[in-house]
């Protein structure tokens, strides 16, 4: 079967007198018939392609499935006197809400089965589940197509009806104000921005509601929650670089909304409630990786917030959570993120031990305020996930419920995690890498190795576990995480040398983590590969540009690879927001920045490694057609014979599949690539 070849024609985009041609613009055309062919003998070439690991692929996905308990359920937690739980049930892919009335023994409700809602549908997605607070109604969220845009319904949950009241285009989160008959919700508009805030009042069409706050700041975006305390409701606008917050009591849905700090460029806040009291983490006054303050409710802006914990220089303060008598804080030191514990009374402080070499902590669902007991989670890439209580006044530990490995072969002794420093070619900073791999596997040449990396907006890919990757350690690679600049693994500033007119960074980071992993003989060029999704996507996607011969070969999930056209491009959804994070190429600098590292723009004609590239057509953080233009660039233009085949899910968006094993049949896909071109090299 011959390669599909997407059929040529000549656009020619031109910005600041720079011109660029485009031959594959025209797959943008989503209802286009041609575009639909098109991305379907892609698929079919990529099935043809894959045929000879069918078998292994269905290995691998049952392999996976089995290690899952199928009739598992969350940890229950406790909240307005019920427990809740959220369960699953063998044959059904599906999660079951589910609650029982003060003890564990009573008779189960079910809020929400998110099975029968499911039935019958190709993709569906539950957004969230939120009770009322007197507990007789709860708001539900849906999206049955993938683009992250959903329905909000409402049901009774103590008579199982579904109630008259349906909201379209929203981010799918609802907040119960304290009267049980209205909720706050976010509109999307044609961008999928989240944009406006509003009120519904329960029984009334929606047609009737009232906009509450309408962001009009493209930069921006918006969020609505409830404190821990339950007293105040906030709206959160938000940029990457600057936050705004607004509350009005619970209480009083009427009340007038009251603005804590007004935006400044640059600086961040978010917000909890205790007492009198605002506590908030913030970058204010140069805390570029941030500090605690707290100020009064009646006197709540800048000039009178009052430092808790102050600034440090080498800890980044990620979270906290306030107890009546204690203070928890989530602080990443060296990349590795500690549980801090300080008695308000006694004024004593303590870390949490932990003593894998590369691992996660966190803390976890902490809703009661007047409690001894602190709930955490902990996982490393040996130790399945974990949810602990700690007693903070008599210090003890109790494991509540860890993950469990099914099928008899997981032994954590058998796994070795390692965490290693490669150094950068600018020689100013160390590269951090989390290595996992079995006990068996010997480093060489001959050792096929999976790096990861991702690099943007901050976000770090901590070292933690998972049932699926189990079955490429098993079978003798050895997995590795690159903690690139562009994440905050090591602070604000790894985030800020990774970014806008510093983004390279993050590509060389990759590329010389990958070439030191060759110096130490962990692999070679000839066994190594990479993965990335989304802006881990143009990750690898830059770094093929920059390294062609690095890499055997490279599964770029859902890539951002058309940098350029789509930061020029204010339509596209998303594009005003992501400003701060990749610079905006309307000025010329950043234009020209963009252009010399974009994935689609800088495809040449040369040898590339193996390619899997995958999409959802109706992905709503990156569009389809951009690795559909990607891959159609590659066809025309690579040397080698190496194989690429591009994957379009036509009923998924951003996150892949719903449901919960369905998506195991992506990374069995993923895996016996990666096992099938490594058993060829």
């Amino acid at each position: 079967m011959k390669a599909p070849q997407a059929k040529k024609i000549e656009k020619i985009l031109e910005t600041h007198g720079d011109k660029r041609t485009d031959n594959y613009f025209w797959l943008n055309e989503r209802e286009n018939p041609e575009v639909i062919k098109y991305i379907e003998e892609e698929n079919a070439y990529e099935e043809f392609i894959m045929k000879d690991t069918e078998a292994l692929q269905e290995e691998l996905f049952e392999e996976m499935k089995a290690r899952y308990k199928k009739d598992d359920e969350s940890l229950p937690y406790f909240f307005n006197e019920y427990w809740y739980i959220v369960r699953y049930e063998e044959g059904k892919e599906y999660p079951i809400f589910c609650r029982k009335y003060k003890s564990l023994d009573s008779e189960e409700e079910i809020v929400l089965d998110v099975n029968i809602h499911a039935e019958g549908k190709e993709f569906f997605e539950v957004g969230s589940v939120a009770v009322s607070p007197g507990n007789e109604l709860a708001s539900f969220s849906s999206d049955d197509v993938g683009r992250r845009i959903y329905t909000l319904n409402f049901k009774n949950v103590k008579t199982g009806e579904i109630l008259p009241d349906t909201i379209a285009n929203t981010t799918g989160k609802a907040v119960w104000a304290n009267d049980n008959q209205h909720v706050f919700y976010i509109r999307k508009d044609k961008n999928l921005r989240a944009f406006q805030v509003y009120r519904h009042k329960l029984g009334t069409d929606s047609a009737e509601d009232v906009l509450i706050f309408h962001e009009e700041d493209e930069t921006f975006d918006v969020n609505v929650f409830k404190t821990k305390s339950l007293q105040y409701i906030f709206i959160a606008s938000s940029s990457t670089i600057s936050d705004e917050h607004r509350f009005i009591p619970s209480d009083d849905v009427f009340a007038e909304w009251k603005i804590i700090q007004p935006r400044i460029d640059d600086l961040e806040y978010s917000v909890e409630h205790y007492e009198d009291e605002f506590y908030i983490i913030t970058n204010a006054d140069d805390a570029f990786n941030f500090k605690i303050v707290k100020a009064k409710i009646d006197n709540c802006s800048m000039e009178h917030w009052v430092d808790v914990i102050p600034h440090r220089a080498e800890v980044l303060l990620e979270g906290f959570e306030i107890f009546k008598d204690y203070l928890v804080l989530e602080e990443r030191e060296r990349g590795l993120l500690q549980i801090k514990i300080i008695d308000e009374k006694t004024k004593e402080s303590y870390y949490l031990p932990f003593s894998d070499p590369t691992y996660t902590a966190y803390i976890g669902v902490n809703l009661e305020f007047d409690t001894e007991i602190l709930r955490y989670g902990y996982t490393s890439l040996t130790q399945p996930s974990s949810t602990y209580e700690y007693n903070m006044k008599d210090k003890t530990t109790k494991l509540l419920k860890q993950q469990e490995v099914l099928g008899g072969k997981f032994v954590p002794e058998n796994y070795i995690s390692e965490r290693i420093w490669a150094d950068s070619r600018d020689g100013k900073v160390k590269i951090p890498i989390s290595l996992v791999y079995h006990k068996d596997t010997k480093k060489s040449a001959d050792t096929p190795l999976l790096l990861y990396g991702y690099g943007s907006y901050g976000h770090t890919v901590d070292a933690s576990f998972s049932n699926v990757r189990l079955s490429i350690l098993d079978r003798g690679f050895i997995y590795a995480i690159a903690h690139i600049r562009g994440g905050e693994y090591l602070g604000r500033e790894w985030y800020e040398d990774g970014k806008m007119l510093f983004k390279k960074n993050t590509f060389f980071d990759f590329i010389d983590a990958g070439k030191y992993l060759i110096k130490e003989n962990y692999t070679s060029s000839k066994h190594m590969y990479a993965m990335g999704g989304s802006a881990g996507g143009l990750l690898v996607g830059a770094v093929v540009n920059y390294e062609p011969q690095l890499f055997n070969g490279i599964v770029a999930q859902v890539p951002f690879v058309d940098v350029v056209t789509t930061m020029l491009d204010d339509t596209i959804p998303l594009t005003t927001g992501e400003y701060d994070e990749w610079g905006n190429p309307n000025d010329e600098e950043y234009y020209h920045y963009m252009k010399e590292y974009s994935p689609y723009d800088n495809v040449e004609a040369k040898d590339y490694p193996h390619m899997l590239i995958t999409t959802g057509f109706h992905d709503s953080q990156v569009q389809y057609w951009e690795p559909a233009k990607w891959t159609a660039k590659l066809r025309e233009l690579k040397t080698d014979n190496n194989i690429l085949v591009f994957k379009t899910d036509m009923s998924s968006g951003h996150g892949g599949a719903s449901g919960r094993f369905e998506s195991l049949k992506e990374d069995a896909l993923e895996y016996a690539f990666l096992l099938k071109i490594n058993d060829n090299s």
